[in-house]
């Protein structure tokens, strides 16, 4: 019987043929079989050109079947036959998605198989035939070869004289008649060895059809056959389009010349560009505690973190003047941040030694962790606008514990800093979180406490230093309004993080938050409006929550479905963000500096503010980008929207664990990398360009 893989491409994109052409890459089956099932190779269609500028390269579009014979053995016995296949391929339109998909399929003892039969024969119709005339049913089998040869022409002797010095002369004999005079594309099944964009010089000697067929530039291989797929096009006489396979041995094919490349580029092909070097020792030293201590409290100014620091002002006001509620809810604070901080350090450090490749602000990669987000701070909006008060929605016990320790409110604010706070990385930062990850456990906890305490430390000052505290303005009336205003910087961070939600899962994620969102704020509404009757505010209390559950199921499969999804929008999404930057790749950097050609990275992500705001003031800035222009920089932006252990792997090679990061890669395969600061200026990036 027969399997097949069936791939259906949208409009103007495409995949590839066993031999992709000057670029791209064939689809690849891995199967899963019952013991004693075989499966052959797949029975490739014949492919069309596709021209991509100056390439050729060999595919597919529309409808695509991929038909593979499968054989059982004589003894075999069940009621089915399960079969497991994983499927990779690479799509392609302007740019290029890597793809792929676990399918199984049970096939039916007993039961008829012919329901697909018709995709299978418009398949095999586009299969090659044997230029010795296959019979019907041979159509299943290997073609046999047919009657070629192709020695290398090296522009000497009488038959070869009329065709190109140097090229590939093939002679095909045996063709049926009347195919003189029809056009005539010629597809070779091995890579790199022919110039696939330059047209075959075509000639006629009798009955034989003669080829000059120009050697790749950059071949690589010496095959001892080569098989060939023409594809005979209708002549000017009209005829049977003809699809044909031969397979024609190979004699006099120079060999491969060995090249010399540079040793930048040796690495990376050998894997250097994939797995970093042994990093240098790192001890924990006064300076890295500091430098830990001073990024924190730099985070601060960061501004994801400014709704927060809203809330604290709001906490410090009515506080007024009573020293013992702001020394407490101070120390609360500075708590709720450093747990917080060491909570989050200890799940990367632990998931980094399972052999997770993670990074600082790993959570935010997560899109159900930024629809949780935005929940959190709608209800905080929500509560700051009056809409409802945090103590009617808690049962008795709750509202009152909550009045008798207060203190619990500020620790948990602590906490929604550092969860707020934790896409950013602040000058002084970067480094101490790339040393961070290298160190031992139990100072690496000690550096991230110190990141918590410096974050903490302003409010800390604040709330303990009478001088301070007495600059506090008094509560007021002031304050109510305040608080209603507050509630605007809430709704703003949800704006962000849904912007962030419909970059990671696509349209259908976002509107499925704005969906639980909406269904969030009847709820509050309901629970808080005071309702004349027992049976009417059951009612509608019920309501707000059944429609909260029913948005949630709704919006869940497209939060868990994102990782692919937002993986696949953001390479499509990367090549579109300017002319004048591409995506990188590890293989990019090293390619350019071995051509003695610098290179700009930017590593972002869209849940970083601070990524966000240099991407459009500094790197948009137009001396920055005609300064690189004019030093030939290759600029590439790598994206760490979603999960990407290349990056993560890149980002530590240079010391760092978050974004974002800004690093110039000299020309010269043996210079330095230069890592800028992470909020730079014009005047420094115009500096690192003018030293390249």
């Amino acid at each position: 019987m027969w399997l097949g893989l069936k791939l259906q491409h949208e409009p103007h994109w495409h995949t590839y043929w066993k031999n992709p052409g000057d670029s791209g890459l064939p689809t690849r089956l891995e199967w899963t079989l019952p013991p004693g099932v075989q499966l052959g190779p797949i029975d490739w269609p014949v492919p069309h050109r596709l021209r991509v500028g100056p390439l050729v390269n060999y595919g597919f579009e529309g409808e695509l079947l991929l038909p593979v014979a499968l054989s059982l053995p004589a003894d075999w016995r069940g009621d089915s036959l399960e079969v497991s296949l994983r499927a990779d391929w690479l799509v392609c339109k302007e740019e290029c998605i890597p793809d792929g998909g676990d399918f199984r399929i049970r096939l039916p003892a007993q039961g008829a198989l012919a329901a697909h039969r018709a995709a299978f024969e418009a398949s095999w119709a586009q299969r090659p035939q044997a230029v010795a005339g296959a019979q019907a049913e041979a159509r299943h089998q290997p073609a046999p070869a047919g009657a070629a040869s192709a020695p290398v022409d090296d522009g000497h002797g009488p038959r070869a004289a009329p065709l190109d010095p140097g090229a590939l002369a093939l002679r095909i004999e045996g063709l049926p008649a009347g195919l003189q005079g029809r056009p005539i594309e010629l597809y070779s099944e091995v890579e790199a060895l022919i110039d696939h964009a330059a047209e075959p010089a075509l000639r006629w000697t009798g009955g034989v059809l003669e080829a000059a067929w120009p050697l790749s530039p950059q071949r690589s291989s010496s095959p001892a056959s080569l098989p060939v797929v023409l594809r005979v096009l209708p002549g000017p006489a009209g005829g049977e389009a003809l699809l044909l396979r031969v397979e024609a041995a190979l004699s006099g094919l120079p060999p491969v010349e060995a090249v010399e490349l540079p040793p930048a580029l040796q690495a990376a092909l050998a894997g250097g560009a994939a797995t970093p070097p042994p990093a240098e020792p790192v001890a924990l030293s006064l300076a890295l505690l500091l430098g830990a201590l001073l990024g924190g409290a730099i985070l601060n100014l960061m501004p994801c973190v400014f709704p927060v620091l809203s809330l604290k002002a709001l906490a410090l006001a009515q506080h007024g003047e009573d020293r013992r509620a702001l020394v407490g809810g101070g120390l609360a604070y500075t708590a709720g941040v450093i747990l917080s901080f060491l909570l989050l350090a200890g799940a990367l450090l632990a998931l980094r030694a399972a052999g997770e490749q993670l990074g600082w602000g790993f959570q935010l990669q997560s899109p159900a962790f930024i629809a949780g987000m935005a929940v959190l701070f709608t209800l905080i909006g929500l509560n700051l606008a009056g809409v409802f008060e945090i103590g009617g929605l808690l049962p008795a016990g709750l509202g009152g514990l909550r009045a008798r320790h207060p203190r619990v409110d500020d620790a948990l604010s602590g906490v929604l800093a550092v969860a707020v706070a934790s896409p950013c990385t602040a000058p002084f930062m970067g480094a101490a979180l790339g040393a961070a990850v290298a160190l031992p456990t139990a100072q690496a906890l000690l550096v991230f406490a110190m990141l918590g305490l410096g974050m903490a430390l302003p409010y800390l000052l604040l709330s303990a230093l009478p001088g301070l505290a007495k600059r506090l303005p008094r509560p007021g009336l002031w304050m109510v309004r305040f608080k209603v205003l507050m509630a605007f910087p809430m709704f703003a961070t949800v704006v962000w993080l849904g912007w962030v939600l419909g970059l990671q899962t696509g349209v259908e994620g976002l509107v499925g938050l704005l969906g639980v969102l909406l269904a969030l704020a009847f709820a509050a509404w309901a629970w808080a409006t005071p309702w004349a009757g027992g049976l009417g505010r059951t009612v509608w209390r019920g309501l707000g929550l059944l429609l909260l559950a029913a948005s949630l199921g709704w919006a869940w499969p497209g939060w868990q479905a994102g990782a692919g999804q937002g993986a696949a929008l953001t390479a499509a999404a990367q090549p579109a963000v300017s002319a004048d930057w591409q995506p990188w790749s590890a293989e990019k950097v090293v390619a350019a500096r071995a051509a003695g050609q610098p290179v700009f990275v930017d590593f972002t992500a869209a849940w970083c503010v601070t990524c966000q705001y240099n991407k459009r003031t500094v790197l948009a800035d137009a001396e920055v980008l005609a300064a690189m222009d004019g030093k030939r920089v290759l600029k590439l932006r790598a994206d760490w929207t979603m999960r990407d252990a290349a990056i993560t792997a890149e980002l530590g090679r240079l010391g760092r664990s978050g974004v974002p990061v800004y690093v110039f890669f000299p020309g010269r395969a043996e210079a330095q990398p230069q890592l800028l600061s992470e909020l730079p200026s014009r005047e420094e990036v115009l500096q690192a360009v003018a030293a390249l």
